[in-house]
């Protein structure tokens, strides 16, 4: 079955602490307010939500509110770890957190007809995970237990981009939940499944490779063209232009119109052919296993034959993978929208925009020390086509690399002139130059 999730994340032991609070005030308008049957009433739903609140009558609750499946994880689960400290930011009080999945219909994602997919992705699933989830808070609220539900996709927390803005991790806690297994494709797929690969097949940027390694700048590019990155891309063209007549040599009338839609209807997703051809779930992986040839011809093939345009940043895995195997489809090159604006960004950054295609052949361990307004110290290192970054120095470098901080990161922008740079010893070198080019390639900007 398809999925979409969501988390609501609550705190169920508030009640004492709330009657601390009260009896410590002294205030006559107060004093009123306790003695009526208000508050009585207030403390009677305190009470009951502590007396009857369980697993059996919460899980109930989200069913109810038309969720079709429903799970529970503690905020202190080992698998969250990575998680915990977002949470908890957004929502200091969280003691577990629920997930739940909808059904979408799984025609609507499977057509080429995308906009179909996307009134889908956006307005039937989206936005009824939404209205579940502020359902089951606006219960839980009445009866005395602190709630916040995180949007399922958008708004986000754009002031962090292009770091980490979204406010919950949805796909971890679903996981941690027992809602499903991580599928190769990055999503969350029912514990009945197969390794068909369909979505290394259908993804037009081969952003998911056979052994299931994830290149998020491929999928990022073009799938989320006309969202954060990509829409700022498209914000310098308008500015960079000359004129009208300069500006629809750089972006089509096609494309003008498209982005005016997602700016009035929501955003759109250029593919998601992975989950349009995933045959997860119990009423999906019958009739794909009764029949795989037509479902690779029905569903596959049209999705790999359509002729649209690619997204693509120039010299990257991307483009090369939509030159060998879709050479129907049209390459465009953008700009790399994911820019770093600290070295802490870029730092955390550099394995989602890591190109191991262009990496082959460099095996190099790489330091950095960066002055000035952000100081750190990094070991990168390059090893037969993957990347690891971790903090501090550790073993012996074939290159150091020290930066001033704000250089560096003008230079990352394309605000600065790395030569300039190397000649005024903002940036130095103790190695082959050779390995900072060859380092470069593997990050296109």
């Amino acid at each position: 079955m398809t999925l979409a999730w969501h988390n609501c994340a609550i705190k169920a032991s508030v009640v004492l602490r709330a009657g601390k609070l009260f009896t410590r005030c002294a205030n006559p308008a107060i004093d009123r307010w306790r003695s009526g049957p208000v508050h009585r009433a207030f403390l009677s739903r305190f009470k009951s939500a502590v007396d009857t609140l369980d697993a059996g009558w919460l899980k109930q609750l989200v069913l109810d509110a038309r969720a079709d499946d429903v799970g529970f994880v503690e905020i202190g689960r080992p698998a969250l770890d990575d998680q915990r400290e977002d949470i908890l930011k957004a929502f200091p009080h969280t003691k577990t957190l629920i997930s739940f999945v909808v059904r979408m219909n799984r025609e609507a994602i499977r057509t080429p007809a995308r906009s179909v997919s996307n009134t889908e992705f956006h307005h039937h699933s989206g936005d009824e995970v939404n209205d579940i989830a502020r359902s089951v808070v606006r219960t839980l609220e009445d009866r005395g237990i602190r709630a916040m539900n995180p949007a399922m996709g958008f708004p986000m927390e754009m002031n962090r981009f292009p770091g980490k803005v979204w406010v919950v991790s949805h796909k971890p806690v679903a996981v941690a939940a027992g809602l499903g297994m991580m599928g190769i494709h990055r999503n969350v797929i029912h514990e009945k499944c197969l390794e068909c690969k369909l979505c290394v097949a259908a993804c037009p940027v081969g952003a998911i490779s056979p052994e299931g390694d994830f290149n998020f700048s491929a999928c990022y590019t073009h799938n989320y063209r006309e969202f954060m990155g990509g829409f700022t891309d498209w914000v310098e063209q308008v500015a960079d232009s000359k004129n009208a007549r300069d500006y629809r040599s750089r972006v089509s009338d096609a494309e003008s119109a498209s982005m005016w839609q997602s700016l009035s209807y929501g955003a759109n997703y250029k593919a998601a052919y992975c989950l349009a051809v995933c045959p997860a779930g119990e009423d999906v992986i019958g009739p794909f296993l009764t029949d795989r040839k037509a479902h690779l011809n029905q569903i596959v093939r049209p999705l790999q034959e359509k002729e649209e345009t690619i997204y693509v940043t120039k010299n990257s895995d991307a483009e090369d993978h939509v030159a060998k195997r879709f050479p129907h489809k049209k390459i465009k090159h953008v700009g790399n929208t994911l820019r770093p604006n600290t070295i802490e960004v870029f730092l955390k950054g550099l394995p989602n925009v890591f190109q191991p295609g262009k990496s082959a052949g460099l095996n190099a361990t790489f330091h950095f020390t960066f002055t000035g307004h952000e100081q750190r110290q990094a070991t990168v290192a390059i090893q037969e086509q993957k990347i690891s970054v971790k903090e501090g120095h550790i073993g012996q470098p074939d290159l150091h690399v020290t930066a001033d901080s704000q250089t560096w990161i003008g230079f990352l922008r394309k605000e600065k002139n790395v030569v300039w740079a190397l000649l005024w010893r903002k940036i130095r070198l103790d190695g082959p130059l050779k390995l900072l080019v060859a380092f470069g390639k593997c990050f296109p900007q």
